[in-house]
């Protein structure tokens, strides 16, 4: 059997979470044990309520209690929130295992490793080591040093025009 891919959404884009999200579906229409885990956001998504009334899909919560960015973190919060982060990634790694996932979805890892709240290296031993049969989606801005040459799919959205450029806010049921 050939070893399940690794697919990575990235770009300044919409569209990234999307794009997962819409695979996640696809995989558990078709039987497979889904595995979600979002970093460095809340659990407010629209999408949430739906995905967790799916068979076999499971989300694994995020323990941030923050909800700055990390640039607008102090040295003692960027602590805090990245033992947070390697716990969220430790949990997710566990909740692929406990539930036998075929597929799993990070969203926002990219973003996690670089702004320095997961190691990159972490990351990539974890998708070196996976089972052979997990499919896996990570979503962020850019690829990171470890995971690009270890994706088998990269596509970038790329932003051409957006209403947060006029100055507007995020839209509940459109972009959370």
């Amino acid at each position: 059997m050939e070893k399940a891919k690794i697919h990575i959404y990235c770009g300044n884009g919409k569209g990234k979470t999307t794009a997962a999200i819409g695979l996640s579906v696809r995989s558990c229409g078709r039987g497979w044990p889904v595995v979600l885990s979002q970093f460095l956001k809340g659990s407010t998504s629209g999408e949430l309520q739906v995905l967790c009334s799916l068979p076999d899909y499971h989300y694994v919560q995020a323990p941030t209690a923050t909800c700055k960015f990390v640039f607008q973190m102090n040295e003692e919060e960027k602590k805090e929130c990245r033992r947070q982060v390697q716990q969220h990634f430790a949990d997710t790694v566990e909740a692929v295992r406990q539930y036998h996932a075929k597929l799993l979805v990070m969203d926002e890892v990219l973003d996690a490793v670089s702004l320095g709240m997961l190691d990159d290296e972490t990351l990539a031993d974890f998708l070196r080591n996976r089972p052979e049969d997990l499919e896996v989606v990570m979503t962020g801005r850019a690829p990171t040093p470890c995971t690009d040459p270890l994706a088998d799919y990269i596509t970038c959205m790329e932003k051409v025009r957006h209403p947060f450029d006029k100055g507007l806010n995020a839209r509940k049921g459109v972009e959370f």
